[in-house]
């Protein structure tokens, strides 16, 4: 997924979220065939490791939900694994992109979902759309880029029935797929990266609980899921080029010349040390679930 601002007080602030949520905005409008490609990618690789997520949702969620929302539903990852868990459930997936929400549209006529998942286009830094009595919201890899995170908990809230659920998922850190030392540069190219988005303030580690509770919720359970990816998922590959790929072209300036340059030998496609070819790739990562009601 997309990298994101960290807040090292584990409080997501307002002016925060509102510099790189637009930073994040300008960049996906330019770049959304790309990131619709890892977000496709992504959903193959961590399938495992969503559903397990998402079946702990389920365990807290009230019985048989009407109404699922999925906040920043992108390709549709998330709001077709909502509808697997949850089969009577309307599912309305928001994101503010039109591209992204075609792509996710043709994929639920694929899928012959098509009755289940209503895709509708919303800015939600604009305002909550017309959608009421959700039963459970899913905010994934999402809030961070709200230039006003509380204001959307709040209409999140409003929008939940009283006995709802809101789900929030965020990355704990990098994803990494090399080894420590991989043959070509220096040994510890993730680790230096992962250094590197740090200080580019990509957002990590980040702490909703503040968020939830001054916005009226109450957190029901905090858990934290360990990616689990078989090594022989045949899309492994491509994942990581394209993670890696959005690594260099954010870090380049930050990272040295020398790890640029492994970074590029790594990606070429045509090389003989390209990530394509290598038979040890892994993904190491965990990410972070909040799961809250109303007070």
């Amino acid at each position: 997924m997309t990298p994101h601002t960290p807040n090292h007080n584990g409080n997501q602030s307002q002016s925060q979220s509102q510099k790189h949520g637009h930073e994040h905005e300008h960049e996906h409008e330019h770049d959304e065939p790309a990131m619709a490609e890892m977000l496709d990618l992504a959903a193959d690789v961590l399938a495992s490791s969503l559903s397990e997520i998402i079946n702990w949702v389920g365990g807290l969620a009230p019985a048989a939900p009407r109404r699922v929302v999925d906040v920043g539903a992108g390709t549709g990852t998330g709001s077709r694994a909502l509808g697997r868990r949850f089969p009577t459930a309307e599912i309305v997936a928001l994101d503010q992109s039109s591209f992204m929400l075609g792509r996710l549209e043709a994929l639920a006529r694929a899928n012959g979902r098509t009755d289940r998942i209503r895709a509708l286009q919303a800015d939600l830094d604009d305002a909550w759309p017309d959608v009421r009595e959700a039963d459970v919201v899913w905010a994934a890899l999402s809030m961070h880029h709200f230039a006003d995170p509380d204001r959307v908990l709040r209409d999140i809230r409003s929008a939940l029935n009283p006995d709802g659920l809101l789900a929030i998922v965020e990355m704990d850190a990098f994803p990494r797929f090399l080894p420590d030392d991989i043959g070509i540069g220096r040994r510890g190219l993730e680790q230096r990266c992962s250094e590197a988005a740090g200080d580019a303030s990509w957002n990590t580690n980040l702490d909703w609980g503040p968020n939830l509770e001054r916005s009226g919720f109450e957190i029901v359970e905090k858990r934290t899921f360990d990616m689990d990816v078989d090594p022989a998922t045949s899309s492994l590959g491509r994942y990581a080029h394209a993670s890696l790929r959005r690594t260099r072209s954010t870090l380049t300036g930050i990272l040295s010349d020398d790890d640029v340059a492994t970074l590029d030998r790594l990606l070429d496609e045509d090389s003989p040390e390209s990530i394509l070819r290598r038979t040890d790739l892994t993904v190491r990562g965990s990410r972070t679930a909040w799961a809250a009601r109303s007070l």
